[in-house]
């Protein structure tokens, strides 16, 4: 479980989460795995899988974007701003990116990629692992099979509330990106250079 867990939190698209609702799920129907070891080994595989994730997004993330960025439509100018909006909001997408599956897959490479100082990354990626684990795991564990049937809406419900907040956070840099990449700029002044 841990091992899956954290890969997913490294970049790759696997169910993490549904191996800790499994192993969850187990623990309290056989009584044969401590639900403690369940929240700890997941937690351990989030924060070690994201921060290897951190890492590689670190070492060849923005190098990758300056360089390529462009082909794609991801300007010099987009990226500085990525940079600052992480700068200002790093913490809350790290926070809640463990709630939400795209983003659980991307935070911690994002992260990385825009220069989040590593304190500031560890000390959010660890609360979220923490928080998410004991959550879903403590869910599974005292309510069962009866948590499938709480589980399919309220991962409905986040991913619409996840869908909405993406495109209110599209319109709203939209309507203030010349503002935002402004504060960009005076923030970070001068050309970003590949590191």
């Amino acid at each position: 479980m841990a091992l899956v867990i954290g890969l997913e939190s490294m970049g790759l698209p696997l169910p993490g989460e549904t191996c800790l609702v499994s192993a969850s799920l187990y623990a309290g129907a056989t009584g044969n795995l401590s639900l403690g070891a369940v929240i700890a080994a997941a937690v351990a595989g989030a924060v070690i899988g994201d921060s290897v994730g951190f890492w590689i997004g670190r070492s060849v993330g923005q190098r990758t974007l300056i360089r390529h960025g462009p082909r794609i439509g991801i300007t010099p100018e987009k990226i500085k701003l990525g940079r600052y909006l992480f700068m200002r909001h790093g913490g809350k997408v790290v926070f809640l990116g463990r709630f939400v599956a795209v983003l659980r897959v991307l935070a911690a490479l994002l992260a990385g990629a825009n220069r989040m100082a590593w304190p500031r990354f560890l000390l959010f990626n660890a609360t979220g692992g923490l928080v998410w684990a004991t959550v879903f795991a403590c869910g599974a564990y005292f309510f069962g099979s009866r948590i499938e049937a709480v589980t399919g809406p309220v991962g409905v419900c986040l991913l619409v509330l996840a869908a909405a907040g993406l495109i209110w956070l599209i319109v709203m840099l939209r309507e203030h990106e010349a503002r935002l990449l402004e504060e960009a700029e005076q923030a970070l002044p001068g050309p970003l250079m590949p590191t």
